[in-house]
């Protein structure tokens, strides 16, 4: 039993119950790292170990996810104080008592903020622009719940967008009387923040919203109004880069900003090279790695048949590069390369499993 919003320990149980139902974890090997992959002039990858062992696959699956690279912004001047990265934030400990900046307005930052508020002697919140910001809970149902039944249905982006504004409008009102920006973008055409109790706490005055930093100055502040605050930590949660450490992105179809995969999963040349979950959906992402892994097996399945499937599919990832915004025009930022609109996604799968439905026995 897990509620609607499990904890990130409840998640972590959830995975370990999950890989010993199925059996996985006598198949993961522990205490070893991936620290180089090649690929060789037959085809093969080999893997090079952190233990200097180096073996040989036919095949290869990168899931190493992509929030892990931490993702800095750099601000002229220096700061004396502590300095954190979200990805390095575990307990609220760390600001207790303290004045607490909280750099970022992704899902990460706004949870931290409200652990600031909190525990914190003063927290300030710093963004470069305003935000949609969503309630857990709409009609007495989790967000995501209320608003998956009209994608489901079938409903166009233009009156999702409309019909979501109006709930938004009636249980969050104008984000300007919080002193936060008005969002300069049409609701989702960035990534959902789903926090209720941010403005609960701007109301009550112990979020205090900051535009973007202007000057580290010590042991203080500076912000693009002119403003100056005393700071004792500082929070970044500012992101993730896109990151392969282990491999040359010339073996990821690189653009200049990040791998070009038909539908962010299957490499347009390499039949035995894959990635899952290089993707920010607007929804929950294990699932989304599930129906990505099933269309994967099925592919696999085809060319091991040497299934005319097989080749269908190979000709569509070598040419076709769909739009996976399902009608939404994100806003341009490295945040928003992997954004993906899950329900259109979700659709575009089904398609795909279809071309393998008939070399797909044995794949649930």
């Amino acid at each position: 039993d897990y509620p609607d919003y499990p904890s990130h320990e409840q998640v972590c149980a959830y995975l370990r119950s999950y890989a010993n139902h199925f059996g996985v974890v006598p198949h993961i090997e522990f205490n070893t790292s991936v620290e180089s992959i090649e690929r060789t002039s037959d085809g093969f990858w080999d893997i090079g170990l952190s233990n200097g062992e180096t073996r040989r696959y036919g095949g290869l699956i990168i899931a190493n996810g992509h929030n892990w690279d931490p993702k800095f912004p750099e601000y002229p001047g220096q700061f004396n104080g502590l300095i954190l990265h979200s990805a390095e934030y575990k307990t609220p400990d760390v600001l207790m008592g303290k004045r607490v900046l909280v750099v970022g307005a992704g899902n990460s930052g706004c949870d931290i903020v409200v652990e600031s508020a909190q525990n914190a002697a003063k927290t300030f919140h710093s963004t470069r622009r305003g935000y949609w910001y969503v309630p857990k809970y709409a009609f007495g149902k989790p967000a995501d719940v209320v608003n998956e039944t009209p994608i489901r249905l079938g409903v166009p982006i233009w009156a999702r967008r409309m019909i979501n504004g109006m709930i938004l409008n009636i249980l969050v009102g104008d984000l300007r009387r919080y002193g936060l920006k008005k969002p300069d973008h049409k609701l989702l055409e960035t990534h959902p923040i789903i926090n209720q109790h941010i403005t609960y706490y701007m109301g009550h005055g112990m979020i205090t919203p900051k535009p973007d930093v202007a000057e580290l100055c010590g042991d203080s502040v500076k912000f693009k109004d002119g403003s100056v605050e005393p700071i004792d930590v500082i929070v970044y949660a500012t992101g993730f880069k896109i990151s392969f450490p282990f491999m040359d992105k010339k073996y990821l179809n690189w653009n200049k900003t990040h791998p070009e995969l038909y539908i962010n999963v299957f490499h347009p040349d390499y039949d035995n090279l894959f990635v899952v979950g290089l993707i920010q959906p607007d929804s929950g992402q294990f699932w989304i790695a599930d129906i990505q892994s099933q269309l994967m097996a099925r592919f696999i399945k085809a060319m091991q048949a040497n299934s005319p499937a097989a080749a269908e599919f190979r000709a569509l990832k070598a040419s076709e590069r769909p739009n996976l915004g399902g009608g939404v025009k994100y806003v341009e930022s490295t945040r928003h390369y992997l954004e993906i609109e899950h329900g259109s996604y979700r659709q575009r799968v089904k398609r795909l499993m279809k071309v393998f439905e008939k070399v797909a026995v044995g794949i649930k």
